[in-house]
């Protein structure tokens, strides 16, 4: 039977003193991606920008430096969120930072003005931020090394869902509410809230002594941390491992944020397009990421092999990003030509995402498996870090060169993951099985047991 500790904090929280068996975290697993789909969700606005513009009176480019103060405010919190995981856990963080996060959008119906709209979006990516920290440490708690890329292939479905949700809800009910944009925060909040609910009663944490255990696969541990030895947040910058994976993902997702900031935009002006095309050819960039994260993950779990992954797919990102720099300009490239190169980046670039996470997760374990949540927290922070570079930077880099200019650039930062990689922990090719001993093999003095 699995062991259980209630302890009472602001909730009821199930903290676990047995590792689960795997029905039992497959529905904690789901209700760790559904928490980072709704604080993803929570925190969607592009379906409603122009419409805030307008009502709001406000410019892009103010907008912009909103956006950007706001992300650089969830950065900073999002590592002190990570860091406090660790040490309070990580349900009792979650679930309230959700219920709050649901509060700040129904402040969203509250704004009337570009001061106001900068408070509570500060707010809101404070607290978003503090509860995203939160997700990816969870999913490694009850996520053996045998399928932790896997899993983590189903954690990256949050963000990528709250796209697909936020445009599908937008334009199925903007027309029902005479396209008001303060429609879509309630909405938002409403679901957030209810779905929070269902999550507080359906999740658990693991006690501290299971989280500091490595965990190779349901029956076998590899190691745990000293409990003796106090936690630092520094131990895990003292290994260059972490340094490579910091430096290198911070590279990488300079090309992934732009296509989540900038994607129809940079299509649509590079192609002539319509918003509609554009979104269409964005779908299809998602539908294989999606598709790819999952099988890649899976495979790399089956032949315990993380780097290969990492370095092919974003070798083969370079080659297409550079592919689809060189597209750009040309009035002869066909929208199903254009299609099928971005269909094609979104699944090379989710072959080397979920496998990068898992070897990420694992090296840091490596340093010390109590730290897990600080090591997202750093993920974290560098996610919306570089999402206000790309904010700032983008359009000052279009407008002077265009977005074939910006591409190069997104190509050049994601090479830098690959000389990164080499200092990454973990082996290249899949370790041979042991030759079965025979009793003829046997020494004699081991089968008399002298």
């Amino acid at each position: 039977m699995t062991g259980r500790r209630p302890r009472i904090r602001l909730f009821r929280v199930c903290e676990l003193d047995q590792y689960p068996d795997a029905g039992q975290r497959m529905r904690i697993l789901s209700m760790a991606v559904l928490a980072v789909l709704i604080a993803s969700y929570e925190g969607q606005i592009a379906p409603v920008v122009p419409l805030l513009l307008d009502d709001l009176d406000i410019s892009l480019t103010t907008y912009g430096a909103v956006s950007a103060t706001a992300l650089v405010a969830g950065a900073i919190a999002s590592m002190v969120g990570g860091r406090l995981t660790d040490t309070v856990g990580r349900v009792r963080l979650i679930v309230p930072l959700l219920m709050l996060t649901a509060g700040c959008c129904f402040l969203m119906t509250t704004v009337h003005s570009a001061g106001q709209l900068l408070a509570v979006r500060a707010v809101l990516s404070v607290v978003d931020g503090m509860a995203m920290a939160g997700t990816a440490p969870l999913v490694r708690d009850f996520s053996p090394r045998m399928g932790r890329a896997q899993a983590f292939g189903f954690w990256t479905w949050g963000p990528v869902g709250a796209s697909f949700l936020a445009a599908a809800v937008a334009s199925l009910t903007l027309p029902l509410f005479d396209d008001s944009w303060r429609s879509q925060f309630v909405i938002m909040g409403a679901v957030s809230l209810v779905l929070s609910v269902v999550i507080a009663f359906n999740i658990a944490d693991l006690s501290p002594e299971l989280r500091a255990r490595i965990v190779q696969s349901e029956r076998e541990t590899l190691g745990r941390a000293d409990h003796t030895k106090p936690t630092r947040a520094l131990d895990l910058f003292a290994h260059r491992a972490i340094w490579a994976h910091v430096i290198g993902i911070a590279s990488w997702l300079v090309l992934y944020v732009t296509l989540v900031v900038y994607g129809q935009t940079m299509l649509a002006e590079s192609f002539e397009l319509d918003a509609a095309t554009a979104s269409q050819i964005m779908a299809a960039f998602w539908t294989l990421n999606i598709f790819t994260l999952v099988l890649s993950g899976r495979i790399s779990d089956r032949l315990q092999l993380r780097k290969p992954f990492c370095v092919g797919g974003t070798v083969g990102s370079v080659l297409l990003t550079a592919y689809l720099a060189g597209l750009v300009g040309r009035g002869d490239v066909s929208h199903l030509h254009i299609a099928i190169t971005g269909a094609l980046l979104g699944g090379v670039m989710g072959c080397a995402y979920g496998p990068w996470m898992a070897n990420f997760s694992e090296n840091a374990e490596d340093v010390d498996a109590r730290l897990q949540g600080t090591a997202w927290g750093v993920f974290t922070f560098l996610t919306k870090a570089m999402g206000v570079v790309v904010l700032v930077a983008v359009p000052r880099v279009v407008e002077s060169h265009g977005w074939r200019a910006w591409l190069i650039v997104c190509g050049c930062c994601m090479a830098v993951f690959v000389p990164a990689s080499l200092l990454f922990r973990g082996p290249w090719r899949r370790a041979r099985a042991a030759p079965a001993v025979t009793p003829q093999d046997t020494p004699a003095s081991a089968a008399t047991g002298d």
